[in-house]
């Protein structure tokens, strides 16, 4: 999201502490059955081309964000049309209620550029945006950095905290260590073992907060590609056969919470008592797999983003290994990770993902348009939760979420591992919020230290 916030403003801001705030809309308000919202737009602002942002505008990002091809746009998958009430107003008209469609018109939803650029492909190089900066070709290497300077005549200056942004693409965790020591970062998303030498450096500050959890997505509930994985005692076999508690103690030093659900505390889906729902016993492990016909075991691929920890996904083999699971790694498409790792050709997959509010991780993972799940699983039961997550009061959504969220523990459709600390570090020059539910700060969320 920094990246793209750089060029281009989205409709609602979201603060730091997740709180949504008027930013390209000014104001916004659903009708009585929540089928319906209508914003309230600037009447100030153009896009760097020169070209105006209003109501014909907004609704031309709508319709192009839902009807395209991108990974996020099932966020709007409940979005029935787009209408211009006024040059400066529009009215989003849904198929049926969706409790995240505000947060994801402060994400990727949201983002705003100019109709002229979208869809062409000059706009994949040359971002064409509302926001507080634009690209400077001179000084960007693609896939290496990408330089923005600030915008003259943007309308929220208090947003342009810089000059100049330069974002460095640098996959090598220990490369990105050196370069934030070495004074070439002012600030830099570490990992567990970059940390420790990060914090020898006393001109760089620490940021911890807790975004992501780390697991295996167990796709295959059907069993199209791996039969055994259809039943359940095998998921849950999986489950138990994971000890989360060494991995987490002894390659990411104790830095995070064992956890077996995907729902996150800030979630109104969150049941405290399932984050040990299954405590690692390789013994029952065995038992659940001979009990469904697999004692001899089975084998799996996995695929494996370069961005796991290795060590990591050894333990996780060998342990598969100790209750008769022969897992097999091999390298996810570094070039189309997102795609590859989707794709439906695997039966389980290693991954670390956000915890975002509740609906936003049912759009994520859970249902049947859900990006992570690949095979498109549908459950009756699943089904009627989410229906009553999406429809009833709040007192009632929230108890139907802490319902799904067992129920989908219990079916073992996921083996979460934990819920990892992040450690982000900056220079003391420079003053950072961290972003809830975000894995890096906004790009607003950094300014020069008073």
């Amino acid at each position: 999201m920094p990246t793209f916030q750089a060029a281009y403003d989205t409709l609602i801001l979201r603060k730091p502490d997740g709180s949504l705030a008027p930013m390209l809309a000014t104001a916004w308000e659903f009708n009585g059955d929540r089928t319906e919202l209508t914003l309230q737009l600037r009447s100030d602002v153009t896009f760097s081309d020169g070209s105006k942002f209003d109501a014909a505008a907004a609704k031309a990002n709508l319709d192009h964000f839902r009807t395209g091809t991108g990974p996020q746009g099932g966020t709007l998958a409940d979005v029935k049309s787009v209408e211009v009430l006024s040059e400066d107003s529009i009215k989003i008209v849904l198929s049926a209620p969706s409790p995240s469609l505000l947060i994801a018109l402060s994400n990727a939803a949201g983002l705003m550029g100019s109709p002229k650029a979208l869809g062409t492909e000059a706009i994949k190089a040359s971002p064409v945006g509302s926001g507080p900066y634009t690209l400077n070709h001179s000084e960007t290497v693609a896939g290496s950095q990408y330089t923005f300077v600030k915008r003259d005549g943007y309308w929220n200056p208090e947003l342009q905290h810089f000059d100049k942004v330069v974002i460095k693409v640098i996959p090598d965790a220990t490369a990105a260590v050196n370069a934030l020591v070495s004074g070439q970062l002012d600030a830099a998303l570490l990992n567990t073992k970059t940390a420790a030498q990060a914090r020898q450096n006393p001109d760089l500050a620490e940021y911890r907060y807790v975004n992501n959890w780390l697991g295996l997505i167990l796709y295959d509930r059907s069993g199209k590609i791996l039969p055994a994985m259809k039943d359940v005692r095998v998921r849950q076999a999986i489950n138990y056969a994971i000890d989360s508690k060494s991995i987490l103690k002894n390659i990411y030093g104790d830095q995070g919470k064992q956890t077996a659900q995907i729902f996150g505390p800030n979630s109104s889906a969150y049941d405290e008592t399932l984050d040990e729902r299954y405590p690692y016993n390789p013994q029952k492990s065995r038992t659940l797999l001979a009990e469904a016909g697999y004692s001899d075991g089975f084998e799996i691929t996995l695929p494996v983003a370069a961005s796991l920890d290795p060590a990591m996904i050894a333990v996780v083999v060998k342990q598969l290994g100790e209750v008769g699971i022969k897992a097999k790694t091999q390298a996810a498409d570094p070039a189309n990770l997102i795609g590859d790792l989707t794709s439906a050709k695997y039966a389980a997959i290693p991954i670390t993902l956000f915890q975002p509010d509740t609906w936003a991780t049912i759009r994520t993972s859970v249902s049947p348009t859900a990006l992570f799940n690949a095979q498109k699983t549908q459950d009756p039961k699943v089904d009627e939760l989410m229906e009553k997550i999406r429809i009833s009061s709040e007192d009632d959504a929230k108890k139907a979420a802490q319902e799904l969220n067992r129920y989908l523990v219990d079916q073992a459709w996921y083996v979460p591992f934990f819920r990892l600390d992040q450690t982000f570090f900056a220079k003391k020059t420079v003053k950072v919020t961290p972003q809830q539910e975000q894995l890096v700060p906004s790009i607003y969320n950094y300014e020069p230290a008073s």
